[in-house]
């Protein structure tokens, strides 16, 4: 533990202490959860970002979409975007929405509909009355508040769990003794890690599976933000930056990418960027030789209209390869069907 973190400490102790009372109280019954007629499918994780979580959400949206079962993702709505022009029609946002939400509606198009709400639970209902039948619950695991039929938690095999220190002085959302509530769980950035499943092994008996984050495409920022060409990364050297809750696992992704990155900067998670911030991102690139910024696609919400003078502006599309994917598809539907006979009939 170091200085920082052994100050933060107590702080720790009090956080977790809350977590495991608000989840007694929901277990013993003292809370009770509010439950929507429909499917509900959660994705979450242990730790502060940089699981997989966004690309599972996708995945598991246009599987259950493409089966003609109607389909929507519930987000928390945290952090909304500012409202934007109205000129700029491809940047056109609905209110209430954030970097996430508008990602993933980017992503799934409208087959599948986006539900962004601090509310999860009235806007479930709000769907269902417009023929919902399967709700993926974006950051699900610690919204014990909304009933869910499976809890998927995502873990980074490379910071599985955060140095064992519940935040502030660590990264854990709540302890790991939280597991137990798992119904799957995805172990991400490795294709075999027995360190970490021994650990989750003293908390869960839940099936695990293993992914790799796999980058689908490297992208060049238009002047609305969207994508206008593809960018070649041979031979050239980025500069990395991102707001987001792990800006390592994105370093460490670009790295086992083979990218060569020059110089990176980081940001809290869902920062809105300012022309400030753009002014100097693009000038310690330029100090230090890169040909280019490089960012996540979800950073390029939070950059809104703002663009750079002399060098692009590239972010990563990015996937999640399983290892096994339709024995997971089939564990995903039979724990539904276990636990909600006659469901997504």
């Amino acid at each position: 533990m170091t200085p920082g973190q052994a100050l933060l400490w107590p702080f720790s102790v009090v956080y977790g202490a809350g977590g495991r009372m608000r989840e007694w109280s929901y277990r013993s019954g003292l809370f009770r959860q509010q439950r929507l007629s429909s499917t509900v499918v959660s994705v979450g994780n242990l730790t502060v970002g940089g699981t997989g979580k966004t690309p599972m959400v996708v995945w598991l949206a246009k599987r259950f979409s493409a089966g003609d079962v109607k389909t929507a993702v519930l987000c928390r709505g945290y952090k909304p975007l500012p409202r934007r022009p109205e000129t700029e029609d491809s940047w056109r946002v609905p209110e209430g929405w954030n970097d996430e939400a508008a990602l993933l509606h980017e992503r799934l198009g409208d087959d599948v509909e986006i539900g962004a709400s601090p509310n999860r639970y009235e806007k479930g209902r709000e769907l269902e009355a417009r023929g919902v039948q399967c709700f993926v619950l974006d950051d699900g695991f610690q919204h014990l508040q909304l009933a869910r039929d499976v809890d998927i938690v995502m873990i980074d095999a490379t910071n599985p769990f955060g140095d064992g220190h519940v935040i502030p002085s660590g990264r854990l959302r709540e302890p790991i003794s939280a597991l137990r509530r798992a119904d799957i769980i995805v172990i991400t950035r490795s294709g075999h890690a027995p360190a970490v499943e021994a650990v989750i092994r003293r908390h869960s008996h839940a099936p695990i599976f293993y992914a790799q984050t796999e980058l689908v495409s490297l992208e060049v920022r238009g002047t609305r933000g969207a994508s206008v060409e593809k960018f070649r990364p041979e031979g050239k050297k980025f500069f990395a930056f991102c707001g987001i809750g792990n800006p390592a696992a994105f370093l460490g992704d670009l790295k086992s990418w083979g990218f060569s990155i020059a110089g990176h900067a980081q940001f809290r998670d869902h920062h809105l960027y300012t022309e400030r911030d753009v002014a100097d991102l693009e000038a310690r690139a330029t100090a230090v030789g890169a040909d280019a910024l490089i960012c996540t696609e979800k950073d390029t919400y939070d950059l809104m209209l703002l663009v750079t003078q002399r060098i692009p502006i590239c972010f990563c599309k990015i996937s999640l390869r399983f290892d096994d994917e339709e024995r997971l598809w089939r564990t995903i539907l039979e724990t539904i069907r276990r636990k909600k006979p006659g469901a997504l009939q």
